[in-house]
């Protein structure tokens, strides 16, 4: 699943190798790229029981009109992290940070950020994360 700039199409986010030791969990990649940057963090863990990105997603969704200030979103580990802003015109910045290994040497982070339209992009990113977390099709 790729989640691709609106005003910029060579910066995007990509969730892949999707993965399940046991019913508790889900694990995947998550790769991003922009001109002269691509980054990949190989296991994020998303937890059935912790407030997961689909949730965040849906949150915006229904604040498709807009809001002031950011919002914020982490996974438990903190390997990814997506803030949110409400920008005129009815877009959404979604400033996606992977940041593993935070406790070892040699930490290191990078973010990128996607614009996409609050109405149906998000709504159709929304549908496509959840499908991507669930291991269906979209």
């Amino acid at each position: 699943m790729t989640v691709r700039c609106k005003d910029s199409p060579s910066v995007d986010v990509r969730f892949c190798d999707r993965f399940s030791f046991d019913r508790d969990s889900v694990r995947y990649a998550v790769e991003v790229r922009a001109p002269g940057l691509t980054a990949r963090v190989d296991e994020v863990v998303a937890w059935i029981w912790d407030s997961d990105l689909t949730t965040f997603l849906e949150e915006l969704v229904a604040d498709y009109q807009g809001w002031e200030g950011e919002r914020n979103w982490h996974t438990l580990d903190r390997d990814l992290a997506v803030s949110a802003v409400f920008r005129s015109g009815g877009y959404i910045g979604l400033t996606w940070t992977l940041r593993p290994w935070r406790t070892a040497a040699g930490e290191w982070s990078a973010s990128v950020t996607t614009w996409l339209e609050a109405g149906e992009q998000m709504s159709s990113l929304t549908s496509d994360v959840r499908h991507f977390l669930a291991g269906e099709q979209a």
